[in-house]
């Protein structure tokens, strides 16, 4: 009988617990937290404990995406916060593309060009393009007020376009393909594409996997430094930063296993996680308790809130096409659920500065995460609630084949 553990079973869809099942056998183990929603080959807030595999799909295309959050000794009514969220948004880079040309440098880049893994060393011109750039779709740059009025940073994004293009390649390594190969990702209830970690290629992935994580960490402290440096450099009076789409070697009822957490923040005991919401209630900053239910969970939790509506039947289906000026604009096809406006008129009520985004992010498109958090019971506690006060995203206008 398979091993399978879902939290919050009622509020998720049918499909994400049947990819669940898919991506588990007799010999696995496997956990939906409560924010779980449909993905590629793998549920988005899926983790699985395999015995000699590692799950391609269940890293994802984003590998390392993660949160960082640090708190400063400044109140957040000191800032002038327009001006601030102006900057945020002016200086740092959302989508593919770089706002400034100033050379970003990082010893991790001295790592991609030397890389174990020697196919990934053709991705170092995207890596130093990318390198400290946020992405699209929930990525996001925020500023948040805690309970006690102190002002924190938090940032969400991954791999960017190194992660991604890794992944691809290993997918046309598992076809017999050439890295650099051009293929296809499949259906999204395609069965996870699975390594045998003794082999040549799961060997491969799993450095090419861990040079990934190196540069999402590089990317989001990058980051973070930039908008500390535009905050007048205040001192950190904590910080939290871990990846939610990766895979770690663990103990689990006595026995190891590989296990691949896609969308789920590991939690074990002591462990701090910092999960967003969406851009207009709290997010909050965790700490993963000791508990029987913890272990049934494999130590993991939630990442997030979790989406109820797809990016295109909230926003209406985009085609984007290039312009005279050969810049890709998106031209919508039928039309979305969300009104947009009115979003922003209630952001710009609770007083929320708002720069980008657009109607797939709109906090309807998301499960409330008060109640999603409820459903994991007694696997984390709550440090801190932090209400967002300044929120920065990729326009909608903004191409990235990178997002997800």
């Amino acid at each position: 009988m398979k091993r399978i553990k879902i939290f919050g079973r009622e509020i998720i869809d049918e499909k994400s617990i049947a990819q669940i099942e898919r991506c588990t056998s007799e010999n696995d183990i496997g956990v939906l937290t409560a924010d779980a929603h449909y993905g590629y080959g793998h549920p988005i807030g899926g983790a699985v404990a395999y015995k000699n595999k590692i799950s391609l799909s269940g890293v994802g295309f984003d590998i390392a995406c993660g949160n960082k959050a640090v708190r400063t000794d400044i109140k957040a009514d000191e800032i002038q916060l327009p001006k601030i969220m102006d900057e945020i948004y002016n200086q740092i880079s959302f989508g593919i593309g770089r706002k400034n040309n100033q050379p970003v440098d990082h010893e991790v880049l001295d790592k991609i060009a030397s890389a174990e893994f020697k196919p990934q060393r053709k991705l170092i011109s995207l890596a130093k393009e990318q390198l400290g750039t946020v992405g699209s779709g929930n990525h996001f740059v925020d500023l948040f007020k805690d309970d006690d009025g102190y002002l924190w940073v938090g940032v969400h994004f991954g791999s960017r376009g190194f992660g991604h293009r890794t992944t691809m390649g290993f997918i046309a390594l598992s076809q017999n393909l050439s890295f650099e190969d051009k293929v296809k990702e499949g259906s999204m209830d395609s069965p996870p594409i699975l390594f045998d970690i003794k082999s040549e290629l799961g060997q491969g992935y799993l450095e090419a996997m861990h040079l990934a994580g190196e540069y999402a960490y590089a990317g989001r402290d990058k980051v973070v430094q930039l908008v500390l440096r535009i905050l007048g450099n205040p001192t950190k009076t904590f910080e939290v930063h871990n990846h939610h789409n990766f895979a770690w070697r663990e103990e689990h009822f006595g026995e190891k296993y590989w296990v691949v957490r896609k969308g789920c923040t590991p939690a074990f005991p002591n462990q701090l996680g910092f999960i967003g919401a969406n851009m207009m209630d709290d997010s909050v900053i965790v700490e993963g308790v000791d508990s029987q239910l913890s272990k049934e969970a494999l130590y993991s939790t939630v990442h997030g809130a979790g989406r109820t509506m797809s990016r295109n039947e909230a926003a209406g289906k985009k085609k984007w096409i290039r312009d005279r000026d050969g810049v890709k604009k998106p031209v919508t096809v039928g039309r979305g659920k969300v009104n947009f406006e009115k979003v922003k008129t209630s952001i710009k009520q609770k007083g929320i500065e708002l720069r980008g985004s657009g109607a797939d992010e709109a906090p309807e498109c998301y499960k409330n995460l008060d109640e999603v958090l409820s459903y994991m019971g007694n696997t984390i506690k709550v440090l801190y609630r932090l209400h967002p006060i300044g929120v920065a995203m990729a326009g909608s206008d903004i191409y990235d084949p990178y997002k997800d």
